[in-house]
């Protein structure tokens, strides 16, 4: 069972790590910031942001922490990748 420190582990995580949260009834949803998640005693909130208005949210989605089964990592985020002054990557 997860608790709470779990998923406060992951909106610590330096630098931010975008992450799914999957529940025991196979839905999920996503942190895209840590600002968008608050964290009560037993319950978690995210807020689903309006990709339309920058700054509102869509809805806020109650999750209570019994039911987080595991957390997956966003595929598609941005890695770095170093560059040298010459604009190609590093070996």
């Amino acid at each position: 069972m997860m608790r709470i420190d779990d998923v406060r582990e992951h909106l610590d995580k330096r630098p931010f790590e975008p992450f799914r949260v999957c529940f025991s009834d196979a839905s999920s949803v996503e942190v895209t910031h840590p600002e968008l998640c608050w964290l009560g005693r037993s319950s978690v909130y995210v807020a689903l942001p309006d990709s339309r208005v920058r700054g509102r949210a869509l809805r806020v989605v109650h999750c209570a922490i019994v039911h987080i089964v595991r957390f997956e990592p966003l595929n598609g985020r941005r890695q770095r990748v170093p560059r040298r002054k010459n604009g190609r990557a590093s070996p």
